[in-house]
């Protein structure tokens, strides 16, 4: 039986109102978090995460093996990689997404990681051994494990899980350029990071990365049209695959330097839309993304013939502040970034990464944005981004973290079948597909807490209703977490 519900009260103390002038100043305030503590269990999340046969080094002590028979009924093996969400359905487009943002925050960010750095490679590791599992047959990628309808029919721990593992592909005849372009840039991303760690494991990423873009550039079209009911309405695609051919072969320049990818990039710009929607940057846009990490390249002074992708992220730049900020960014009265759509996390740790990281290409260069009569500085955009980051660990009119187990105060019901259910070890017996529902509607908080876990968190007016029901924003995800690692990493070392 479900409980009535009643939201957290709002309250705007007068130190936490945040206005648009002081978003607007440099000025850094200094709230006196422990970013390398968040950053240490940002990290840690994405082992209770995982899928398939743990190591023996696991950290995260009340997850067992599960889904180990993962693509058996495709003859193929598809153990491992991560659970998405708080469900047991490994989705690979934003599995992708997650890993290409892994990555991106290693090399920008590794530096600043300190002994978290290992982990955070291994957190890539984990992912990209899956996605070389799915692309390891030619013509064709694995890109869902589990019937997103039985496995929301059920709230089961993955331990337990009994529900269709159904294994779904895209091929030649049945095209999804989105999700192969994102997988390809994520192999090519992360090949970057284990070039000097493991040379022959990033020559094996480079050139798989290589191999899904040729896949997905020659057989164009949407996952979401061959996949449609397996896909829709869970991660479909509505943003269009055009973007994400952009972002793979930008990926693969970098990786590469190969004079191909740049021609490509150039030859495409207009024809796959680079400029559309540049205040997007998500698991299913990546125009932003695309035009930041472009843009290093013209800010050092290497590529002029990129100018325009440098002038679609100065453009991205002004929608977000506030005071000029586009139609579709708001901000709460709190000071956080919104967009509509629900699980807002994702908006503002990817959007906050690209602020911080386009901040500091632009220090290196000795540059600002001119935004019609203002600028914004790298400090101004480092300080936006920074109060983002503080806004979720604590700095807000709840003053409640949005991290689980950071701080004193954290989502206690977040919508997580694992974490709300019994551990294996306190309940060895299996709780069947229904026999979970108790808990799920339980006012009881959940017995294992997910540490690192960053929750879809409050609406537009800084409500937060601490309820597994309202998914929204009680849901965690791998992709609010992967930005958010690199977030602070840096300011871990910069406070």
């Amino acid at each position: 039986m479900a409980r009535k519900l009643s939201l957290i009260p709002v309250i705007f103390p007068a130190v936490l109102a945040v206005s648009f002038a002081l978003l607007l100043s440099a000025t850094p305030i200094l709230a006196g978090h422990d970013y390398r503590d968040a950053l240490r269990k940002s990290i840690l999340f994405f082992e209770g995460q995982r899928s398939g046969r743990l190591p023996p080094d696991q950290r995260v002590r009340w997850r067992r093996d599960s889904a180990l028979h993962d693509g058996s009924t495709a003859g193929v093996d598809l153990t491992g990689g991560y659970y998405d969400a708080g469900d047991n359905v490994k989705f690979g487009f934003p599995m992708a997404f997650t890993t290409t943002l892994l990555a991106w925050s290693i090399i920008d960010f590794g530096r600043n990681m300190g002994p978290e750095l290992k982990n955070a490679v291994k957190a890539v590791k984990w992912s990209t051994d899956y996605l070389l599992k799915a692309t390891a047959k030619p013509g064709v990628v694995y890109v869902q494990v589990g019937d997103a309808y039985s496995d929301h029919s059920c709230w089961e721990r993955p331990e337990d899980m009994d529900t269709l593992r159904t294994v779904y592909k895209i091929d030649n005849a049945h095209p999804g350029s989105d999700v192969a372009g994102e997988t390809a840039a994520a192999l090519a991303a992360a090949s970057i990071v284990f070039r000097s760690r493991d040379p022959a494991y990033s020559r094996l990423l480079l050139n798989r990365a290589v191999r899904v873009f040729n896949f997905a550039d020659k057989h164009r079209g949407a996952y979401s049209s061959s996949l449609h009911a397996a896909v829709c309405p869970f991660y479909c695609d509505v943003n269009g695959y055009q973007d994400e051919l952009l972002w793979a072969a930008a990926w693969l320049h970098k990786a590469s330097r190969r004079r191909g990818y740049r021609e490509y990039i150039v030859k495409n710009e207009v024809v796959l839309r680079a400029g559309d929607t540049i205040n997007e940057f998500g698991w299913d846009n990546k125009h932003a993304g695309i035009n930041v990490l472009i843009s290093k390249e013209v800010l050092m002074g290497k590529a002029e013939y990129f100018q325009s992708f440098k002038q679609n992220a100065d453009g991205f730049i002004c929608s977000l502040l506030p005071g000029i900020s586009h139609p579709q960014v708001q901000y709460s009265p709190g000071g956080l970034i919104f967009k509509a759509g629900g699980s807002n996390m994702q908006h503002v740790t990817s959007l906050s990464f690209l602020l911080l990281s386009y901040s500091n290409y632009l220090s290196h260069a000795n540059k600002v944005v001119p935004c019609g009569e203002r600028s914004a500085s790298p400090a101004l955009l480092k300080n936006l981004a920074k109060r983002q980051v503080n806004y979720i660990l604590g700095d807000n009119p709840l003053g409640m973290s949005y991290m689980v187990g950071y701080g004193s105060r954290f989502p206690r019901r977040i919508h997580h079948r694992g974490s709300s259910l019994p551990s294996v070890a306190a309940h060895p017996a299996r709780i069947g597909c229904k026999a979970g529902s108790r808990y799920y509607s339980s006012p009881n908080p959940n017995p294992n807490l997910l540490v690192g876990a960053v929750v879809g968190g409050p609406n537009v007016s800084d409500a937060f209703p601490d309820s597994r029901p309202y998914f929204q924003e009680s849901e965690p995800t791998t992709y609010i977490n992967a930005p958010l690692v690199g977030l602070l990493a840096f300011f871990s070392a910069h406070p």
